[in-house]
């Protein structure tokens, strides 16, 4: 039997906290007509996301167009936050229990993010997660590069997409007919996920069950849901 694989996405899944947003929005701000005012209503967004936002990044982007933000702007806005990536003016922390699950779990870890690489050593470093991925993807070009991925994979291994975001992080994956576990507030009424939980604290028990049955070709353990 081919040896499961666990696939994580990284912002707002593995690293957690809206530092990094922030950061983003504090870049954006100064293209803005009052920046506190651009901040504090990232801010609010983040604290209570509007239907249909995909996740925080998508908030800021949607917040800077309604400010008649460029995309040029947007994009040199973004590549400025990602440098802060893990420091104090973009702090981010891992979920309890993560970095124990990732060192103990016999199984293929995978980190696959749309990010860049700027500063991601020193961000899981930073939340005890360094050497703990077997490989890490970065400029994945999700959607599109997961299924690329999981064609270099090939047929027949086991495989559980961790993210927060349906389309890109594990939409490709559900539609193989693989496993997949959606974590986070932001909800996609599309999303069909074998595990649902609002925190990735709350799944390690199902990915450990799931590893172990995969392990033994097994059926996937009982399907944890923390959303209605």
């Amino acid at each position: 039997m081919p040896r499961p694989v666990l696939i994580f996405d990284f912002d707002g899944t593995v690293a957690l906290g809206d530092g990094p947003l922030l950061a983003y929005a504090r870049a954006v701000a100064v293209h803005t007509a009052s920046a506190d005012d651009f901040v504090s209503a990232v801010a609010a967004q983040l604290a209570a996301p509007a239907d249909g936002v995909i996740d925080g990044y998508d908030a800021v982007r949607r917040l800077a167009l309604e400010a008649d933000v460029d995309d040029t702007a947007l994009a040199a806005a973004y590549t400025r936050s990602r440098t802060q990536l893990g420091g104090p003016d973009a702090p981010v922390s891992a979920a309890p229990g993560l970095a124990d699950f990732l060192a103990r779990v016999d199984a293929e870890r995978l980190l696959v993010t749309n990010a860049p690489s700027t500063r991601l050593d020193e961000a899981l470093s930073a939340m005890g997660l360094d050497a703990l991925f077997d490989r890490i993807v970065t400029d994945a070009a999700k959607p599109a590069g997961l299924e690329a991925l999981l064609d270099d994979l090939g047929d027949g291994v086991p495989v559980l997409t961790v993210g927060d975001v349906w389309r890109n992080d594990l939409a490709p994956a559900h539609a193989r007919g693989l496993d997949t576990a959606l974590v986070g507030g932001y909800l996609d009424p599309s999303a069909t996920p074998t595990f649902r939980a609002d925190t990735l604290d709350e799944l390690l028990p199902a990915l450990a069950a799931w590893v172990e049955a995969a392990s033994v070709d097994a059926p996937p353990a009982a399907h944890l849901s923390s959303h209605a």
